[in-house]
């Protein structure tokens, strides 16, 4: 699956939203990859995650992390191509943690996956964690960098799709300063002022 494929994917499923919206991040922006649209379709989901597998096939990986909510289902579907278990992080008081008795083992080999990747907080937040247990991190995978490869990570990252979506802090949207009201999506709810 190359990146075309993913974005076709995005497109044709009705998943690329235009408008203007309230990112899990904070910040705004005036288009929006509703990830769950595929995640939903098992078939889509599969093609998804086969392909992001295949970017650690060899790697060693013993365990795939993934944060919640998206992060679940591609962790568990990736972990299944690899043949390897998955885990994943729940939102803490401050930052991620492992519930339900999971945990890492001190130099375990962990992928870090994840779906749409803005700021990378999610993604840090699971370092962090990873991190905290003293496992080794073999890579990262992304079904969707809409960073435009600006957010970067001391790992190996595999995106399977790059673009550049712009996205404003609320102070600077030009779409506030228009009026137009906003969409909240995402799993991670904002206080709005």
């Amino acid at each position: 699956m190359n990146p075309q494929d993913v974005l076709k994917l995005f497109k044709d499923s009705q998943a690329l939203l235009t408008g203007h919206f309230l990112l899990t991040s904070g910040r705004h922006s005036d288009v929006y990859y509703e990830k769950f649209t595929l995640l939903k379709n098992p078939a889509i989901c599969t093609r998804i995650c086969e392909a992001m597998a295949e970017s650690f096939r060899g790697s060693g990986a013993e365990t795939v992390v993934g944060p919640t909510t998206g992060g679940i289902i591609i962790a568990y579907d990736v972990a299944r191509y690899l043949g390897i278990e998955s885990i994943y992080a729940e939102q803490g008081d401050s930052g991620r943690v492992f519930k339900r008795g999971f945990s890492l083992e001190p130099g375990q080999k962990v992928v870090i996956v994840d779906d749409v990747l803005t700021t990378g907080k999610s993604v840090e937040e699971v370092i962090a964690l990873v991190n905290s247990y003293k496992a080794h991190i073999v890579g990262i995978g992304l079904l969707l960098d809409r960073s435009g490869g600006a957010v970067k990570f001391p790992y190996p990252v595999h995106s399977l799709a790059t673009v550049s979506a712009k996205s404003w802090d609320a102070k600077e949207c030009p779409l506030c300063a228009k009026g137009e009201p906003f969409t909240q999506r995402g799993s991670r709810k904002m206080s709005v002022s």
